[in-house]
């Protein structure tokens, strides 16, 4: 399975697109997030993704960073299956907060004759804790991660875990433990924290994302949301600080970058 990081800013990036990704297997995509804008259109051509194998999508939660760029995958797909350019179906799978908001989105921004297609052929669904479905031919579970701000999933797919954009809550550790691969934030550096405010914003630093994954016995720990002041010197910075305690592989994408997973 390969995994494409298609933005790794936090919410007021400006260098990188905001943090987002997508997984892909044998000519299906499943989308994680898209950003805040329709960049995320131009993110999936720089890739290689062509969006009309994205048959799943999962969106973590409301911050306008994660959900406006939906609407324009909802609108590009939507208005593609009215010109019968798009084969099958899509399953778009968020909690009922998230649901109610892009349902109401779409009915008032975009056009009837796209609208049409919701619970149709693109379906809104709904997710509650622990529930699980099947995405590319692996199951998948979504779970709550006790988010202190606006309410947030993560979601567990094989090996991978990924636990959203906010500090990790004990309650997720049968999720995360022992992952592959744990997907963690880092807004900053831990050394930095006094000019970017990690702890008052509700985020994490490289250190805390370290100590976490040497705790958690992960594998390999996959660091993004972060600031974007440092982008030369990221990939080597944010590896240093997680591993001062993690013995691990880290890694620590830039936008665009893929993994074999």
């Amino acid at each position: 399975m390969k995994l494409t990081i298609l933005g790794t800013g936090n919410a007021f990036a400006t260098k990188v697109y905001n943090t987002c990704f997508c997984l892909e297997d044998e000519g299906n995509a499943f989308l994680v997030d898209a950003g805040g804008g329709n960049t995320i259109l131009s993110q999936l051509e720089k890739a290689g993704i062509d969006f009309h194998n994205i048959h799943d999508i999962f969106v973590t939660h409301k911050h306008v960073d994660h959900i406006l760029g939906i609407i324009w995958i909802i609108r590009i797909i939507c208005q593609n299956m009215g010109k019968d350019k798009f084969k099958g179906e899509v399953n778009l799978y968020a909690h009922g907060e998230v649901i109610e908001i892009l349902r109401d989105m779409a009915e008032k921004l975009l056009q009837p004759k796209q609208v049409k297609f919701l619970d149709d052929r693109f379906h809104l669904i709904e997710v509650k804790d622990g529930d699980r479905k099947e995405i590319l031919g692996r199951e998948v579970t979504f779970f709550d991660i006790y988010s202190t701000k606006a309410k947030q999933f993560g979601f567990k797919m094989g090996d991978l875990c990924c636990l959203g954009d906010e500090p990790y809550n004990a309650k997720c550790e049968k999720y995360a433990r022992g992952a592959k691969y744990l997907m963690h934030e880092a807004f900053c550096l831990y050394s930095m924290k006094d000019i970017y405010q990690p702890y008052e914003k509700h985020h994490s630093t490289a250190l805390d994302a370290g100590k976490l994954a040497s705790e958690l016995e992960v594998e390999n720990l996959i660091l993004y949301h972060t600031e974007d002041d440092h982008l030369d010197e990221r990939k080597e910075m944010y590896t240093l600080e997680a591993k001062e305690n993690f013995k691990g592989n880290v890694l620590v994408p830039e936008d665009l970058e893929t993994f074999e997973i």
